[in-house]
């Protein structure tokens, strides 16, 4: 095999995953290819550095004074413009790729290659990410997916704001899906379109028509999530989980909650809005009146905001915030008895009575939200 001098990238536009595919991708020449994995720093000691792998594991590794150093920044495609650095130039908390010298001794794993990117660009190209998933992203439930023509068809809102986005994929489009019982973003994975199947929640990033009616998507993410409403039978703080009984299986639900979970909790007029939008009544001040027997609503003139701006403005709220008794709805992974939260709702019981438009509501929502890697 021929010497090349590049080492070809194709970095991923997604926030933490950015750096992910140098896992895969054509490497420097050598008579084998030694092995490798992708990780983030947790320790300098004199000549060695210990990392954690995005797999779990953790590694020490040798750094001799012959081995190749070099920085990148995010996004960038190959080792052209890399930076040549020094040992005490890396730090705890940078991204690194590690190449192990496959004539290390028995035993030991001794550097031949070191590629990484600064912690704070990191964490600046992280920003940039959800900015621009914010800006220029959209989501909802996948209503149909034509594999040969690489058109996704989603349903977006709930009520009086459904409406139907047509997502375009083409060659260049980078599709993943998310890994099973896992609501992180960097943990998404290659997946072909024929992956993706009605009823998933699909978010995608790209140019947007100027109605928003249709997408030209450079990034698409997918998963199988499942949407549960029902009442909180018990509450385990030790464990950070609740069981909550579906009222639509009416079997009981381990509900796991991790600190990226999204929680909310409605206030009563914010909930009964969002009822009555759900419903379709177009004179929402009349519902509340109608719902609650106080006197018309103040609010705005009888504009009603969209019902994923009420949900993002929901004070957040905490698991001992939650108490047993009281309706929740959530999206959580998939699973029959044993799931983990992606975004839960409390304060929904005026919600309950629009199941079917209230469940597609926090669907969308979940989708919509911050950026990918906290839905993640």
């Amino acid at each position: 095999m021929k010497n090349k001098k590049k080492l070809h990238l194709s970095f991923l536009t997604a926030p933490v995953a950015a750096f992910l595919c140098l896992l895969t991708v054509a490497t420097l020449a050598y008579a084998q290819a030694p092995a490798r994995f992708l990780g983030t720093i947790t320790a300098i000691n004199d000549n060695a550095i210990t990392v954690k792998t995005d797999q779990g594991q953790v590694v020490q590794v040798t750094v001799s004074a012959t081995v190749i150093l070099k920085r990148v920044a995010p996004g960038q495609k190959d080792l052209s413009g890399a930076e040549t650095i020094q040992f005490g130039d890396l730090a705890v908390g940078d991204r690194a790729l590690v190449k192990i010298d496959p004539a290390s001794p028995t035993g030991t794993s001794q550097a031949l290659l070191i590629v990484a990117i600064k912690q704070a660009d990191v964490a600046l190209k992280q920003q940039k990410d959800r900015e621009d998933w914010q800006q220029r992203g959209t989501g909802g439930l996948v209503k149909s997916v034509d594999g040969a023509a690489g058109v996704i068809l989603l349903t977006t809102g709930s009520g009086a704001t459904a409406k139907t986005i047509t997502v375009h994929t083409t060659k260049t489009t980078v599709l993943k899906r998310y890994a099973p019982a896992s609501v992180r973003f960097d943990e998404a994975r290659p997946a072909p379109i024929d992956a993706i199947h009605a009823g998933d929640q699909l978010r995608a990033r790209g140019a947007k028509s100027a109605d928003g009616a249709e997408i030209i998507a450079e990034e698409v993410v997918s998963g199988s999530f499942r949407n549960i409403s029902g009442t909180i039978a018990s509450l385990d703080a030790a464990t950070s989980t609740l069981v909550v009984k579906d009222l639509a299986t009416k079997k009981s639900v381990t509900i796991h909650i991790t600190a990226e979970a999204q929680m909310r909790r409605l206030p009563d007029r914010m909930a009964q809005m969002l009822a009555a939008r759900l419903k379709g009544v177009s004179n929402t001040a009349a519902a509340v009146q109608s719902s609650n027997g106080s006197g018309p609503a103040q609010h705005g003139g009888g504009q009603t905001p969209d019902p994923q701006q009420m949900l993002n403005r929901a004070p957040s709220i905490q698991l001992a915030d939650l108490q047993k008794g009281e309706a929740v709805m959530l999206v959580a992974t998939d699973g029959a008895t044993d799931v983990t939260a992606i975004t839960l709702v409390a304060g929904v019981e005026p919600l309950l009575e629009a199941p079917a438009a209230s469940r597609d509501l926090l669907a969308n929502w979940s989708m919509n939200t911050g950026a990918p890697d906290t839905a993640q």
